[in-house]
């Protein structure tokens, strides 16, 4: 009989600034307490990245943005959805003048690997991975 897999954890949000803040409390109420403080940190980094993506880009206020976790092949993986068409796009270098435009900089630099997947029926999700330790 093959092995069940994990089951992810799923969590919709309004697309605004607050629900930001909301998918980081989700996410650090979902990981297990011996998560090494490091990888906790850089998962919670992660999630505000793309959250605030999908929140400033993807959609409208009457919109929903989705955060998606599971553990699987040696990784902690993130998805975050929105409905938006537009791919996001790392900007390099950064504008050292704006106050944003290093976030998929900071996803880059962290996530083993990363990437855009088309929605089926609309929309995107950013897909990142980081390993375990």
């Amino acid at each position: 009989m093959p092995e069940i897999p994990v089951v992810p954890a799923l969590w919709r949000f309004p697309a605004r600034p607050a629900s930001v803040g909301r998918a980081r409390r989700a996410l650090s109420d979902w990981l297990p307490k011996d998560v090494p403080d490091a990888l906790h940190a850089d998962l919670t980094l992660l999630t505000s990245e793309l959250v605030t993506n999908a929140v400033r880009y993807g959609g409208g206020v009457e919109d929903r943005v989705e955060l998606v976790v599971w553990a699987a092949d040696g990784h902690y993986w993130l998805a975050v959805s929105d409905p938006g068409d537009g791919r996001p796009v790392m900007r390099q270098p950064p504008d050292v003048h704006r106050e944003s435009g290093r976030g998929l900089l900071l996803v880059d630099a962290l996530a083993a690997a990363w990437g855009v997947r088309p929605r089926p029926y609309r929309g995107k999700s950013v897909v990142a991975g980081l390993a375990l330790p």
